[in-house]
């Protein structure tokens, strides 16, 4: 059975391996298809489509949005999004810049507790990628001031944090014509992750779906079966497609791998067929 893997990042944004490295990765997986979901960029994409081409692997261009929804965040994905499009670009660059004053807030705020973070030495680290909390957690470990990047989220920058700072961010409508207006399918990602009850979720969806959400990720690496079962028959109910990722970020959740999840996610190419044909491909 031909697999694939639709919520993957790379070091454009909070994984740890280049788009390139993901499609080699993707190969020896065995996987048929993988998307680049990467955090507000799609700078990445073009370097796995070419990767892509070299070791014989379907790339759908893809991205992960962030939404405000009351006081939860939430995310959408967006596949088959067109990455060369200026207008999707511009606006892609707004929501860096948003991301980028935060973070001088952020290291502002630690400054303010005695610790020194150089937002110069980051940009060398990390390049290209859009700066989020992870690569805080990195730079803090690498500097010695936490023994792991999980105790960078429960000392500092976690919601409750002395350094956390939220960001602006686009109401899921405009999250949502924004993908479509690319050309894109809009697509709910991990729902069981905003641990809603029914009828919350169920509000959610209606909500998502009037605004013009076209999927949901039923299939992800931390859904019981259960849960899995209860987001198709979500999905039914609310006529959305599925679709399915492991949400891998390499060494940054080791306990995810590429296409598998915690072992024994299952993708199979029949539900990217369903979306291509949401996309009018």
């Amino acid at each position: 059975m031909k697999t694939i893997d639709l919520h993957v990042h790379s070091t454009y944004s909070d994984g740890t391996l280049t788009p390139e490295e993901l499609v080699i990765l993707a190969k020896k997986q065995g996987l048929s298809a993988m998307a680049l979901t990467d955090h507000d960029t799609i700078i990445g994409v073009e370097e796995a489509v070419v990767a892509g081409q070299k070791y014989n692997i379907e790339i759908i261009p893809g991205i992960e949005l962030s939404a405000a929804y009351g006081s939860k965040e939430i995310h959408i994905i967006g596949l088959y999004v067109d990455y060369k499009d200026k207008t999707f670009n511009d606006v892609l660059e707004d929501l860096r810049d948003i991301r980028n004053e935060r973070n001088l807030k952020i290291i502002q705020k630690f400054k303010e507790i005695g610790i020194e973070i150089s937002i110069d030495e980051m940009k060398q680290l990390y390049g290209n990628a859009v700066i989020t909390r992870a690569h805080f957690a990195d730079y803090l470990l690498a500097k010695g001031y936490i023994k792991s990047r999980s105790e960078a989220f429960e000392r500092y920058i976690g919601e409750n944090g002395p350094c956390f700072m939220a960001r602006e961010k686009l109401t899921p409508e405009a999250t949502i014509q924004l993908i479509t207006a690319a050309h894109g399918v809009p697509i709910l990602a991990h729902p069981t992750l905003y641990h809603l009850g029914t009828s919350e979720m169920n509000k959610l969806l209606s909500y998502l779906c009037k605004a013009g959400l076209k999927g949901i990720e039923a299939i992800y690496s931390t859904h019981s079966i259960g849960e899995e079962i209860q987001i198709k028959k979500l999905a039914k109910e609310n006529h959305l497609i599925i679709s399915g990722g492991s949400d891998f970020h390499g060494t940054n959740k080791p306990y995810l791998n590429l296409g598998t999840g915690r072992g024994h996610l299952c993708i199979p190419y029949e539900v990217l067929e369903t979306i291509k044909i949401a996309a009018n491909l």
